[in-house]
């Protein structure tokens, strides 16, 4: 109940909503670059308390939403390999590759299987050494280090049936493409658990080389609201910085020890993103010591690309397009049969709206 009185007491959401209300004097757009961010940000109503010249916007936050379809393929390929297991998070499971998901995959047979984090694909491995087991790495700088430390198990282990088909990628090189790219925003909602790893100081570029507003935000009601209003500020007073409203977790700094454990294991690489395409040094690969556990090495036979299905989802995750955009939003692309990757994750911006705003 602390908790709960603390961080969506309504007194407190209906002053912070009105002081918005007060201060917001001009037309605004926000982007929050966090799937957690989108999915808090309808799951509490936040746009119904904002007055209509405040606008909030969804970017390429979600982790699952921006897995290339050629990364599926290549685990589907992998998962029917003779002597080779698949490892990964559920949200993988239903994410469109060229051909199938994952899970008809695993109904034709192909050895997938869930797990909940590297430690537990790295105890398979151990428990089955006569195969070949491997982790999809996923997520951005809040799952890198998981990664990397379980990659460092293995090679002090001497584990040599672990392998890692890494699409981790770090946000701040994203967020330099969508604003490169033209799309118009005040600021930007940094992404909280990204903070975390990174400090907030990984986003000192945006207001330095592009004049824009930046708060490193928490997750919930008052966190948000707290957050637009210090955007507001900033572009009100023309003094864009990067402010942290999220301090019970993120520091300038960041975690020092988790960047220790990433920068040990992993180097910049360019990395391609769903709907975005390649981006330079936005994603992570093994350095040479553990380069043994690229999984990536393994040689697959891919499907030829096929043209898209009407599905936008990459305008959606560059923030120049909204869900109901879609002509396949909640018709034939729904959560129980997705036709792109935004309606996949609960923290994709097609699976949210879906959830909290398809009556409309």
């Amino acid at each position: 109940m602390r908790y709960v009185d603390e961080f969506r007491n309504r007194r407190h959401i209906a002053m912070l909503a009105g002081m918005i209300v007060k201060e917001a004097t001009r037309d605004y757009t926000f982007m929050e670059v966090c799937g957690g961010h989108t999915a808090s940000i309808h799951r509490f109503g936040i746009p119904s308390l904002l007055p209509p010249q405040v606008r909030l916007i969804s970017g390429p936050g979600c982790p699952v939403c921006v897995t290339a379809a050629r990364y599926i393929d290549t685990l589907t390929a992998l998962a029917f390999s003779e002597g080779m297991t698949v490892t990964l998070f559920g949200d993988l499971m239903r994410v469109p590759g060229t051909v199938m998901t994952l899970g008809e995959a695993r109904a034709e047979g192909a050895d997938v299987r869930l797990v909940l984090s590297a430690h537990e694909a790295l105890q398979l491995a151990r428990e089955n050494p006569g195969r070949k087991v491997v982790f999809s790495a996923i997520g951005f700088e809040t799952t890198a280090p998981g990664t990397a430390v379980t990659v460092m198990q293995a090679e002090s282990e001497g584990i040599d049936n672990f392998f890692v088909l890494n699409a981790h990628k770090v946000m701040p090189p994203a967020m330099e493409v969508i604003l490169r790219e033209g799309v118009h925003i005040d600021g930007f909602i940094c992404p909280g658990h990204v903070a975390v790893i990174t400090g907030s100081s990984a986003f000192d570029f945006i207001p330095r080389k592009y004049g824009l507003a930046c708060v490193v935000t928490g997750f919930e009601p008052t966190d948000i609201l707290t957050a637009v209003l210090m955007l507001i500020r900033q572009v009100n007073s023309r003094s864009p910085s990067v402010e942290i409203q999220y301090r019970r977790a993120v520091s300038v700094a960041g975690n020092i020890k988790a960047q220790v454990y990433m920068n040990e294991v992993f180097e910049s690489a360019d990395v391609e993103w769903r709907g975005l395409g390649v981006i330079s040094l936005s994603g992570l690969k093994l350095r040479g010591t553990y380069r043994r556990f690229d999984a990536s090495a393994f040689p697959v036979d891919l499907p030829e690309a096929v043209a898209a299905n009407g599905c936008i989802c990459g305008d959606i995750l560059r923030g120049v397009s909204r869900p109901p955009d879609c002509a396949l939003f909640a018709s034939h692309c729904t959560p129980d049969h997705p036709e792109g990757a935004c309606m996949v994750s609960d923290e994709g911006s097609c699976n949210t709206w879906y959830k909290y705003h398809s009556h409309e």
